[in-house]
């Protein structure tokens, strides 16, 4: 089978489709047949040797972490799954290929509402966006939120959610994104690239939710937009809000949770929560979309097709 591998970080080029035999599945393991995956940036940073020291890899390590397929046999001891059950989840590499083995408990029936390939932008991004909402901000009615980075994967869920969560959400989108920001519910969008956010708000906000990586000066721009008691919420760089602030700050990393993503999927079928995939390429393109991505020039998710 095709699958993406690298087999020495460094840039795009360092993406190779290589052919490889297929592995059988472990007793607990189901074989997908991938209708798609997706690209998560952070893939880049691991490619690139950008997160040595933080996440390990054996090299060669094939790409992928979010999948939707369609399941094609299962180990002796898979009991929730049968062939022919359409799935998403998220995995720890290996689903930018033609199959994939995954854990059967790591994943979920795929939503019904919207094409499968579509699924594959779901689960990292929607899960993390899902914690970051309801774990860690516990966002609730007629609060005033402040998504960062809402043109990005994760920010598409989060303004949903949020939304869904009763907040008023004001999101930081670039002119790129704007419009497919306002579609997702938001109510204000504020042009990061024109002034800083704290001067185009307003009145202050109860949350700030932070999904993009950022420098000091616009992270205490944003934390000077929340009021006293109120909550930090970040994915990607950690935003400390000044001393004697009165406002909780809280550094999030995702877990891969099946039940959160089985309630995700909920939403997504019960029309609450848009999937917008931005883009698809092609397993072969792969390189070119890490590539756009370093340069800024993607939005949203993008799905990759094998």
């Amino acid at each position: 089978m095709r699958t993406a591998r690298i087999h020495r970080h460094g840039d795009a080029s360092v993406i190779s489709i290589d052919d490889v035999e297929p592995l059988p599945p472990g007793p607990d393991d189901a074989v997908i047949q991938v209708a798609a995956t997706s690209f998560n940036p952070t893939e880049a940073a691991l490619r690139s040797g950008a997160l040595r020291g933080i996440v390990q890899v054996k090299l060669p390590y094939a790409l992928g972490w979010d999948v939707a397929g369609t399941v094609i046999d299962t180990g002796e001891r898979v009991r929730a799954l049968a062939p022919g059950d359409r799935v998403v989840g998220w995995l720890d590499g290996g689903a930018a290929a033609e199959y994939a083995i995954a854990p059967a408990s790591r994943l979920v029936r795929a939503p019904t509402a919207i094409p499968l390939t579509d699924a594959a932008a779901i689960p990292l991004a929607g899960l993390t966006a899902w914690q970051a909402v309801f774990d860690h901000a516990r966002i609730a009615e007629g609060q005033r939120v402040l998504v960062n980075g809402a043109g990005g994967g994760i920010g598409g869920f989060a303004v949903q959610l949020a939304k869904h969560a009763g907040a008023h959400v004001i999101a930081t989108a670039g002119p790129r994104s704007a419009a497919a920001v306002r579609r997702q519910g938001a109510e204000q969008i504020v042009d990061y690239t024109a002034a800083p956010v704290g001067e185009a708000i307003g009145a202050p906000v109860d949350i700030v939710l932070n999904l993009v990586g950022i420098g000091p000066r616009q992270a205490a721009d944003l934390a000077s937009t929340v009021r006293p008691g109120g909550v930090v919420v970040s994915v990607a760089t950690p935003v400390e809000p000044p001393p004697g602030a009165g406002v909780t700050a809280t550094h999030v990393i995702a877990r891969n949770d099946a039940a959160d993503l089985a309630a995700l999927v909920g939403l997504v079928d019960a029309g609450v929560v848009a999937v917008d995939v931005a883009e698809s390429y092609r397993l072969a393109d792969l390189a070119t979309v890490h590539r756009r991505s370093e340069a800024g020039l993607t939005r949203g998710k993008i799905t990759i097709i094998p």
